[in-house]
């Protein structure tokens, strides 16, 4: 286990949970899902409450995608370009995400979250498309919700054993990225079968 984590979260406790899952957002270097699968076996131990940890770590999620979706909304591509690599935005990592935001759209804002050095980058690439921020918080926040409710019910799950669920998820996170694009895309095929068939029903009644 990383002993920094365990220190910090000595003194800070819910604090250090929002404001390292905020920075994360902005591109900083913070190790998200290790530090929620840890505050989920905190939970386990009894010495975080695991709806609170929740709450931090949603809000300071949902914080830092905002924040960069407005910059990305505001400044657009050349100021990302430009300074981007103050917060780790490599050209190579704006690249991928460039492509896999051509591929899935603003699915990739829901899942990105899942996927290694993507969920950094959405909230920009979101702005910059100049995508409405109804359409930016649907997916940014159910995202948000469901990536931290994995991560800290796993760790409260495993309890003790979370380090050894982290390192296979370690070993296999891109398996479990493209699972979930997957899973994310029959859902949406399923919904939109459901919703041509309901528009079809109302249109022949």
């Amino acid at each position: 286990m990383n002993f920094n984590i365990e220190m910090l979260f000595d003194q800070y406790g819910y604090a250090f949970l929002f404001v390292g899952l905020l920075l994360e957002f902005i591109a900083l270097p913070f190790p998200g899902e290790t530090t929620m699968l840890y505050a989920g076996y905190l939970s386990y131990a009894g010495i975080l409450n695991g709806w609170t940890a929740l709450i931090f770590a949603f809000t300071g999620t949902t914080i830092g995608m905002t924040v960069t979706y407005f910059i990305g909304l505001k400044a657009g591509m050349p100021f990302v370009e430009r300074y981007g690599k103050w917060v780790l935005l490599t050209p190579g990592k704006l690249e991928m995400t460039k492509k896999w935001f051509n591929r899935y759209g603003h699915v990739l804002v829901f899942i990105g979250y899942f996927i290694p050095g993507v969920r950094h980058v959405t909230g920009y690439f979101t702005g910059i498309t100049g995508t409405p921020f109804r359409t930016f918080a649907i997916y940014a926040y159910s995202g948000a919700l469901f990536w931290c409710v994995c991560f800290i019910g796993l760790g409260n799950l495993f309890g003790p054993q979370w380090e050894k669920l982290l390192h296979a998820i370690e070993r296999h996170s891109w398996k479990l990225a493209i699972a979930a694009i997957v899973l994310v895309a029959m859902a949406w095929a399923a919904r939109l079968v459901v919703r041509r068939r309901f528009a079809k029903r109302v249109g022949s009644a």
